[in-house]
């Protein structure tokens, strides 16, 4: 029953992440919402949806009132703290939002998925890891990939919109990494207060936007529909499911599965937005795909 739940929890955060690339290109290639206020909704539905998620939990549980108390005072002292992470967390939000104004939901998968990949694996070889043979071997791939995949010719995807997104998987993989190193003990509590801080800086950049280019600010109710699921559902819901799926699975298995986003938003991009699979990004997908699950799978063999 457990290892039923665990792949369903997987499995359901696996498809929420590829549909945050979705929901977020869609709404900027069929609304006429501009990105900075997709941003600003996103981040403000995920930071409420978390919010209600850590209550909920808490009553289900049955928990005392005097103890929801304490929780609560515990939550609302999560949301007072680091501002370090909700930066972070703003510029991945906002940088993978302007990405999507001329990426495609599939490139823009990889390119997010690649950047966090390597920040994470460059980070464990300032800490002293060394890489095997064929790990070394499948970084050369996962690199060469990328390379092939932004090398300058009529199929190379925009390369603002590349630069943004690569930013984008950067700032993620630090947010990563600065919650491995706090060791949070409750992680959907932390993450909803990062998003609630990340939420403040979100408003901010819309505020700046709105006073220095007015003409570029617009809302609609379809672009605002896609933005409150993103961040309600492919964000606050999904993240939350991923923390419990999290439970079941081991470090190199958690890593692995999520080779699995980058497939799910190409396919969705197909399927949903009429996109198209070129040569080129199915061979840098298999690259980079293929070179980091190589990297991954020596590091198991490693322990």
């Amino acid at each position: 029953m457990i290892r039923f739940q665990t792949l369903l929890f997987t499995s359901l955060a696996m498809i929420a992440f590829a549909g945050n690339s979705l929901l977020c290109r869609a709404a900027l290639k069929q609304t006429s919402i501009d990105p900075a206020s997709f941003t600003s909704i996103r981040i403000l539905a995920g930071a409420l949806t978390l919010a209600l998620l850590i209550q909920l939990r808490e009553l289900l549980r049955g928990r005392p009132r005097d103890q929801l108390r304490e929780k609560a005072h515990s939550v609302q002292t999560t949301f007072n703290g680091d501002w370090t992470s909700a930066l972070a967390l703003f510029v991945y939000a906002a940088c993978f939002s302007y990405a999507y104004v001329s990426l495609a939901a599939a490139t823009g998968a990889l390119l997010l998925f690649g950047a966090v990949q390597f920040t994470m694996i460059g980070a464990g070889l300032q800490r002293g890891e060394r890489l095997t043979l064929m790990q070394s071997g499948g970084l050369l791939c996962a690199f060469a990939g990328v390379a092939g995949l932004l090398l300058p010719s009529l199929a190379a995807p925009p390369l603002l919109g590349s630069a943004l997104m690569l930013s984008a998987g950067f700032a993620w993989a630090f947010y990563s990494l600065l919650g491995k190193r706090g060791r949070a003990g409750d992680a959907t509590a932390v993450t909803a207060g990062n998003f609630l801080r990340a939420g403040a800086i979100t408003i901010a950049l819309s505020i700046g936007v709105t006073l220095f280019a007015p003409q570029s600010i617009s809302i609609d109710t379809a672009g605002v529909a896609y933005a409150i699921a993103s961040g309600a559902l492919a964000s606050g819901v999904g993240y939350a499911i991923w923390y419990m799926a999290l439970r079941g699975l081991a470090a190199t298995t958690a890593a692995s599965v999520q080779l699995s986003v980058p497939v799910i938003a190409a396919a969705g991009g197909i399927i949903f937005l009429g996109e198209t699979a070129t040569p080129r990004l199915i061979i840098a997908s298999v690259a980079i795909l293929g070179g980091i699950a190589l990297v991954i799978v020596g590091q198991s063999a490693k322990k």
